[in-house]
């Protein structure tokens, strides 16, 4: 058995002596010696002791020897360590070895060690012991050694145990700490100390009030305690400090265990802690970017639902309060308020504005960038030398400083921008304890308010808009209770947006000559502001074809080619042109339209229809249900190349006639079959009062108010009296002359209209003449008499009487001019056998404006 150096205390080799020295016998009392208590520092090196008494044997064996070398002390003790140990050729050296160390000589050294074989037969194991031999005498002075016996291999699979301990600890990335039961730091990594300065040994005696805010330290300080007390671990408990000598904040997250002795006895806490600072501000950053994301996406669904500024405002900080600041402000400019074309934009920032909203998550009183309180509605404007005027002024975000004392620690004060148009001002707000404004909450904010300037922007232009186009609209209809001779009238416009209450439907009620009346209803294929400027364009056209007295069938053949020409860059000056294209021509600038035109007399109480492809008219008679004309439909307006057809019906007294558009019967979910018989059947009770006929129709049918425009035009047919006409035939001979002068003042004086005889005698007379002079065929006198007196002069001839101005010398060419000044209105029209020329006269009491006869006679001389 060889023996391996490690260390000695003299210049000899080792193995000069190396003894491995045993016992065969116990001394007394060896019984009673116990092992070193649990988890001692033996127990982990395996630490043994033995003594060599002056005969060179072994004299006392320990237990720990017993437990090393696996040999029971009676049978150590008394041993020859050197012949029991030794390896035979080395014995000799050994024992000059042994004889030094008993003449006083001390010995370390390693030796090699078998342990004795096991009782099955199976070799010992060998081992390595590191030996120190101490001379010593005895109590009777004799020589003798106490050795003690240290397991090398287990020392060495300490110590490398203990360099891994070390290195762990030491090159760890995480931040360790070793916290005594006082809380004070026992021992600290590098990685802490590189983080919070110094080197690892200036971190002993700290506590946590030397690295965290005075709240937090106590928070932490008591779960250390706690787990101290208990032994429960704490897993990833977040810690957040300064370094110490800066104002950094770090983040940590921690976990603590508590740490024992090798006897069990609790000796401190182990503190890992992990540097989330930085995963905190990512995660912070992601968590900003996700809300903000969240926010924008927000704004896009609640920002403009309104075309009201105010509202939209409002809508604003419904997005922004309490998810981005705790109070906020919308100011627009006054003038952008009250309709100026031109808003101030980029001024000098001390227009007045009006604030229009106000959100707050913490207080209900107003805050302004200027430091004085205004209320919601009220007008101000900010310092030329304020941020917010700055802000108006360059289009740019300024921070506001707060007020000294005040509840709010950080202001944004945040133009509205709209296609390079400030409109007003957001300010957006953080009291103390929030977090201030950063750079992404500056640009989140100016994207929040320029989604809200484009808003109020569009809703700005769309009220100017809508504005002109209900200025349009209603000076387009005719007014809510139009009057007819012969007609009770009641009408119903709904146009298919609300909001707008502009469309391309339209009725009107044109009064004609011969207290006959014109019913119109249309509409224009399309909806918004164009169909209602077509839609415009068409009834301005209908107005003057029915004032020119042509036939239905001739105004619808007029308007067609009209329609024709709205889609051209020439508008109405190009329909004679585009009438002119072939039938094939591309009718993508076309307008189309339909409509349906009637001319009754309230004489004959017949009524005349010609329809380009509008739906049917529909007529209930007293004690009859409903029906529909059957009227040749046509084709739209704007289509060309077809003729219209009429048809004249006798309507019976008290009867109702209904024209409508396609909006109010027509609708997705039931076809346009369905809502006329649905129309036809609401219309069941004629002799009910026609705006309550109005109203049950618009309740019963079911319209789908905003899918397009709804027009209702009803009449009920009231026939002028017999006793109101005055009809004459006169043969063609002068003396019809004064005939029908006698007639018409026997006519008035019946009606008692004594104040009109003079004027009307005289025009009767010149009517007559002219007829006599101009005319050919029989000649026929009528006088109407409603809310105004008609006088009509009917002959065959063609040629329609022009007016013109005499000279001093001519002895005629008065009459016509005659006509003009003294009746309220005149006229001529055609008729199928010639043509009515007619002058109206208000009835007494309504002549105010008139010409006194003998002066204006006196006027044309």
């Amino acid at each position: 058995m060889s023996e391996i150096p490690a260390k000695a205390t003299e210049s000899e080799d080792p193995s000069d002596g190396a003894t491995h020295l045993a016992a065969e016998a116990a001394v007394p009392g060896d019984a009673m010696w116990q092992s070193s208590p649990p988890g001692s520092m033996y127990d982990y090196i395996r630490v043994a002791s033995f003594s060599i008494g002056p005969g060179g044997l072994v004299d006392q064996w320990s237990l720990r020897a017993e437990q090393l070398f696996g040999i029971p002390a009676a049978r150590a003790v008394g041993m020859d360590p050197i012949e029991a140990f030794i390896d035979p050729d080395l014995r000799e050296r050994g024992q000059r070895k042994m004889a030094e160390i008993l003449d006083g000589r001390e010995w370390t050294g390693v030796v090699p060690f078998r342990m004795p074989d096991k009782a099955d037969g199976t070799r010992g194991e060998e081992g390595l012991a590191e030996v120190y031999v101490m001379p010593t005498r005895t109590a009777e002075g004799e020589k003798a050694a106490v050795c003690i016996v240290v397991d090398v291999r287990t020392l060495r699979r300490i110590e490398t145990d203990l360099a891994a301990s070390q290195a762990i600890f030491g090159q760890s990335p995480f931040g360790f700490l070793l916290i005594d039961t006082d809380l004070r730091v026992r021992r600290a990594n590098e990685r802490f100390a590189s983080i919070f300065g110094g080197t690892p040994d200036d971190h002993r005696g700290k506590g946590v009030h030397d690295y965290l805010p005075r709240g937090e330290a106590e928070r932490v300080a008591a779960t250390l305690r706690r787990v101290l007390e208990t032994g429960q671990s704490i897993t990833d408990m977040h810690v957040t400090g300064y370094v110490p000598g800066s104002e950094e904040r770090r983040h940590w997250s921690v976990n603590l265990y508590r740490v024992h002795s090798g006897s069990g006895r609790p000796i401190g806490i182990a503190w890992l802690g992990t540097d989330i600072t930085a995963r905190r501000a990512a995660a912070r950053e992601a968590a900003n970017a996700r809300r903000n994301l969240a926010l924008l996406n927000e704004a896009g669904a609640r920002i403009g639902n309104s075309l009201d500024l105010e509202t939209t405002a409002r809508e604003l900080l419904d997005v922004v309060v309490p998810g981005f600041c705790d109070l906020a402000t919308v100011d627009l400019y006054q003038g952008l308020l009250t309709g100026d074309e031109t808003p101030p934009g980029l001024a000098d920032g001390s227009a007045e504005l009006r604030r229009v909203a106000f959100a707050s998550a913490v207080s209900d009183a107003p805050f302004s960038g200027s430091g004085e309180s205004v209320a919601v509605g009220a007008v101000h404007h900010f310092p030329f030398n304020s941020p917010c005027a700055d802000a108006l002024r360059t289009a740019r975000p300024r921070a506001v400083p707060p007020e000294e004392g005040g509840l709010v620690q950080s202001t944004l004060a945040v133009p509205m921008v709209a296609h390079d148009t400030v409109v007003g001002l957001a300010q957006f707000a953080r009291t103390k304890g929030s977090e201030p404004f950063g750079d992404r909450d500056r640009d989140l904010a100016v994207e929040l308010a320029a989604r809200a300037a484009v808003c109020i922007d569009n809703a700005r232009l769309y009220r100017r808009e809508h504005e002109r186009a209900l200025i349009l609209q209603r000076s387009l209809l005719p007014p809510g209770d139009p009057e007819a001779s012969g007609l009770d009238i009641a009408c119903r416009y709904l146009p298919g947006n609300a909001a707008t209450e502009v469309g391309g439907d339209w009725f009107d009620v044109i009064e004609l000559p011969g207290h006959r009346t014109a019913l119109v209803v249309g509409d224009v294929m399309g909806r918004g502001l164009r169909a209602a400027v077509a839609m415009g364009e068409l009834r301005t056209a209908v107005r003057t074809l029915a004032l020119l007295d042509l036939e239905p069938a001739e105004v619808l053949s007029a308007l067609d080619e009209i329609a024709r020409g709205l889609g051209t860059p020439g508008g109405v000056q190009q329909a004679t042109r585009t009438a002119r294209q072939p039938r094939d021509a591309d009718l993508s600038e076309v307008y189309l339209a339909t409509c349906v035109y009637a001319v009754y007399d309230s004489v004959t109480r017949r009524c005349t229809f010609a329809n380009a492809g509008h739906l049917p008219p529909v007529l209930v008679e007293p004690g009859e249900p409903a029906l529909m004309l059957d009227v040749p439909p046509g084709m739209p307006l704007g289509v060309g190349g077809e003729p219209f057809e009429e048809v004249e019906v006798e309507l019976p007294e008290g009867a109702l006639l209904a024209l409508y558009t396609d909006g109010l019967v027509e609708s997705r979910d039931h076809p346009l079959d369905e809502g006329l018989q649905a129309f036809v059947g609401a219309l069941t009770d004629p002799s009910r009062p026609l705006e309550d006929v109005c109203d049950h129709v618009l309740s019963t049918l079911d319209t789908h108010h905003g899918e397009d425009d709804i027009a209702l035009l009803m009449a009920r047919v009231q026939g002028l009296p017999a006793e109101s006409v005055g009809d004459w035939t006169l043969p063609r001979e002068p003396r019809s002359v004064g005939r029908a002068r006698e007639y018409a003042r026997g006519q008035l004086l019946s009606w008692d209209l004594e104040p009109l005889v003079d004027t009307t005698e005289l025009l009767v007379s010149e009517l007559v003449t002219n007829a006599l002079r101009y005319g050919e065929g029989e000649i026929r006198l009528r006088l109407l008499l409603d809310r105004t007196l008609v006088c009509e002069v009917w002959d065959s001839g063609l040629v329609q009487p022009r007016r013109r101005r005499a000279r001093d010398t001519d002895e005629g060419g008065r009459g016509l001019q005659l006509v003009g000044l003294l009746s309220a209105a005149w006229g001529s029209r055609r008729t199928p056998r010639g043509k009515t020329v007619w002058f109206e006269l208000p009835l007494p009491g309504a002549e105010a404006g008139l010409t006194d006869p003998a002066e204006a006679l006196l006027s044309l001389f």
